[in-house]
C-alpha cells in the first residue's frame, strides 16, 4: 500500500489487527479458501469455542440467576472502559458508563435494586452494545454477554420495544425473507453462477478452487435494503455459494432480549449454509463466530484478505483516484479484532484517509438508531462533522447497519460524499469505464 499519497493517509500502522496480522498464506485470486492462522489464534488469544446459550437458574446463594457469576465478578472497577465509551461521552455520568452498568446489574443480581428500577430499563436500553469497553480492559470483561443477559431480563416478553419486536417476528418468518429476495434480486445461486451481473475483470491469476465450500450468509437487512451487497460479492467472488432457503442468523433476538432464540437461530443457520460461513455483516459476523466457532465464520474482508485477493482497477472521481475513508464495525473490530483488512483493501484501490473516530461507534447499533433517534444522532453528529472536514469522495462501511446510518446522516447533511458497502466499493474499481454501473457517484446516494 502506498505509505502516503498526494498527502492521504496510508493505512496507519497504528491501526493493530489481532485478527489478521499474522494471516495464512496468501494464494492467488479471490478463492483461495486457504485459512492461514486463526484470527484469534494470530493474536495469542484462544480462538472462541461456539458458544452454548441456556437459560439461567437461581444461584444456590439466593441470586436470581440473572447474570453469569463467572461473568459478573471479572470487573475490578478500574475503570479503564469509561473513556472508550460513547454514552459516558455524550453524558459523563458513571451510571451510563460500562462500570457503572455493571455495578447496576450487580445492585439488580443482589437484590439492591428491584428489576422494575427504572434505572435499569434506561441503562439497558441507553448502551448502544458497541463492546468498545473490552478491548480496554485488562480483566477481559466480556461486557457484550452481559448486556445480552440484562436486556434477557429488562426486555422479556412485553417489555420489549415494540418496535424490536416486530423486527424480531419479521426476521422470524423464511417466507418473508425469501420474498424479499424475489423482489429485491440478491445473488443467488451455486459456484461458478452469475450474480445478476456480467463477471468483473479477472484478476492477475485465476482462482484457485477453495479447499472447503463457502457459503454467502444473506443478512436480513442486506436482502431488503441493500441486494447489490451480495450480488457485489459474487461478482467478485464467482467460487462462492449462495445456499437458498437461508434463515436469519439470530443477532436481532441475542441483542434485543433472547439471546437463547438468538442463539438457535444461528444454530440453524450453520446447518444450512455448508463449510466457510462468508458473511458481509460485521455484526452478524460476531454473532455466529460466537455461536458457531471462530473458524467457520469469516467477514468479507478478512475473507479476500486472507485469500490474497487482489483488487482490480480504481475508484475514480472526475478522472481523480476517489479519496474514501473507512467507518468500522463495532463488532467486527471490537468483537472479532478485525480492522486492518477493510483498510488495505480500500488503500488497493483509492487513496485511504483514515477516519478520526472511526473506531467509535457510529450510532447505528442494531435496532438503537430507531429506538432512541436522538441518542443516535447525537452519537454520530461529531463523526459526520469529522466526514466534512476529510473532504472524502466516499464513506465504506462493512456492516449494513452502518451503512444505512452514516448514508442517512451524509443526505441530512447533503454532502457530496457517499456512503457504500465495502463489497460494492471493490466491485465499482473492477468496472473500468462503467463507474456508475447501477451505484450511484458522490453525492447521488
Amino acid at each position: 500500500m502506498n505509505d502516503r499519497t498526494n498527502g492521504e493517509h496510508a493505512v496507519p500502522p497504528e491501526q493493530p489487527d489481532p485478527g489478521h496480522g499474522a494471516a495464512g498464506p496468501r494464494g492467488p485470486g479471490c478463492g483461495s479458501g486457504t485459512r492461514g492462522a486463526g484470527a484469534d489464534a494470530a493474536s495469542g488469544h484462544d480462538p472462541v469455542p461456539p458458544a452454548a446459550v441456556a437459560p439461567r437458574s437461581p444461584g444456590p446463594d439466593g441470586s436470581p440467576g440473572i447474570f453469569d457469576k463467572n461473568l459478573l465478578d471479572r470487573c475490578i472497577s478500574c475503570g479503564f472502559c469509561l473513556p472508550a465509551c460513547p454514552t459516558y461521552a455524550l453524558t459523563g455520568e458513571e451510571t451510563s458508563s460500562p462500570r457503572g452498568r455493571i455495578t447496576l446489574m450487580r445492585a439488580l443480581e443482589t437484590g439492591q435494586l428491584p428489576p422494575d428500577d427504572p434505572t435499569l430499563a434506561e441503562e439497558s436500553s441507553f448502551c448502544l452494545g458497541c463492546r468498545a469497553c473490552e478491548t480496554v480492559c485488562p480483566a477481559g470483561v466480556e461486557y457484550g454477554s452481559l448486556l445480552e443477559q440484562w436486556r434477557d431480563h429488562q426486555w422479556s416478553g412485553r417489555d420489549r420495544p415494540w418496535i424490536a419486536r416486530l423486527l424480531m417476528l419479521l426476521v422470524s418468518r423464511p417466507a418473508l425473507l425469501r420474498l424479499q429476495g424475489l423482489v429485491r434480486r440478491h445473488a443467488r445461486g451455486g459456484p461458478g453462477g452469475r450474480a445478476g451481473r456480467p463477471a468483473a475483470e479477472p484478476a492477475a491469476e485465476p482462482a484457485a478452487a477453495p479447499d472447503q465450500p463457502v457459503s454467502l450468509m444473506l443478512g436480513c437487512v442486506e436482502r431488503g435494503l441493500y441486494p447489490k451487497v451480495s450480488r457485489a460479492v459474487r461478482e467478485l467472488c464467482p467460487e462462492v455459494a449462495v445456499p437458498s432457503g437461508q434463515g436469519c442468523c439470530g443477532a436481532l433476538h441475542a441483542h434485543n432480549g433472547d439471546s437463547v432464540t438468538g442463539a438457535a437461530m444461528a444454530r440453524a443457520l450453520g446447518e444450512k449454509l455448508p463449510g466457510t460461513v462468508l458473511t458481509t455483516a460485521g455484526g452478524c459476523a460476531a454473532h455466529l463466530a460466537h455461536h458457531l466457532g471462530r473458524d467457520r465464520v469469516r467477514e468479507l474482508s478478512e475473507y479476500l484478505g486472507e485469500a490474497g485477493y487482489a483488487p482490480a482497477g480504481q475508484v475514480t472521481v472526475d478522472g481523480r483516484r476517489a479519496r474514501a475513508t473507512l467507518q468500522d464495525s463495532c463488532h467486527l473490530r471490537n468483537g472479532l479484532g478485525v480492522s486492518r483488512p477493510p483498510r488495505e483493501l480500500i488503500a488497493a484501490v483509492a487513496d485511504y484517509v483514515e477516519l478520526p473516530g472511526a473506531d467509535r461507534c457510529c450510532g447505528a447499533a442494531g435496532t438503537y438508531a430507531m429506538l432512541r433517534p436522538e441518542d443516535s444522532r447525537a452519537v454520530l453528529d461529531p463523526k459526520l462533522d469529522d466526514i466534512g472536514r476529510l473532504d472524502v469522495d466516499y464513506v465504506v462501511t462493512v456492516n449494513p447497519g452502518c451503512l444505512r446510518q452514516v448514508q442517512q446522516g451524509l443526505r441530512r447533511r447533503r454532502s457530496r460524499a457517499r456512503a457504500i458497502h465495502l463489497a460494492e466499493f471493490l466491485a465499482l474499481a473492477g468496472r473500468p469505464g462503467r463507474p456508475s454501473d447501477g451505484l450511484p457517484g458522490p453525492g447521488e446516494g
